[in-house]
């Protein structure tokens, strides 16, 4: 970034899931910080710690989409509407969005791979991924017969045989098609 604002880094978790919210987070460090990478690469225990860490040294906006809203909009109209709520409640910063699109948001960049090589992205994935994998704990505990706990609603064999056997419920986003029982 050219000028000396400071950075917001923006990540998503579950865009490709087949049940759950896509949750977003923007996030400004306010102070430097240990340890950040791309969640997917950290252990559970260790993203737990590393959010604790970085709400309270940072500032950040997390943003919960709903799987109705994304069957409903689209997932991209879903991504743009996050990506313009966080530049809306963390302004005057330049902002980073991790991938190669930015859905059509002004005044934003992008880079591939950026959680694993920008800390304010970093700590905007793990916020992101902590968040979206509470929020599925505990859908868990409402829905038992899907395992949302193990598979966070992702398209695993166990989840797609819970689906064949129990159907759909709520969470699921019903304009994801599965070849299995959407012909």
């Amino acid at each position: 970034m050219q000028n000396k604002q400071q950075l917001c880094g923006i990540d998503e978790a579950g865009r490709g899931p087949l049940a759950g919210p896509l949750v977003m987070a923007g996030v400004v460090l306010m102070q430097s910080m240990e340890g950040l990478a791309d969640s997917k690469k950290l252990s559970s225990k260790k993203r737990e710690e590393l959010f604790e860490k970085i709400t309270k040294i940072s500032k950040y906006h997390i943003v919960v989409i709903n799987s109705k809203q994304i069957d409903d909009i689209g997932i991209s109209a879903c991504l743009a509407y996050g990506l313009k709520s966080i530049i809306e409640n963390l302004s005057g910063f330049d902002y980073l969005f991790d991938g190669n699109c930015t859905f059509g948001v002004e005044n934003l960049k992008t880079m591939i791979k950026a959680d694993d090589k920008v800390h304010e992205v970093s700590a905007a994935s793990i916020l992101a991924k902590v968040t979206r994998d509470k929020i599925m704990e505990d859908y868990d505990i409402s829905y038992p017969n899907y395992g949302f706990k193990s598979h966070k609603g992702y398209g695993t064999k166990s989840h797609i045989e819970a689906i064949l056997k129990f159907g759909r419920c709520d969470i699921h986003r019903y304009s994801y098609r599965l070849k299995e029982i959407d012909y």
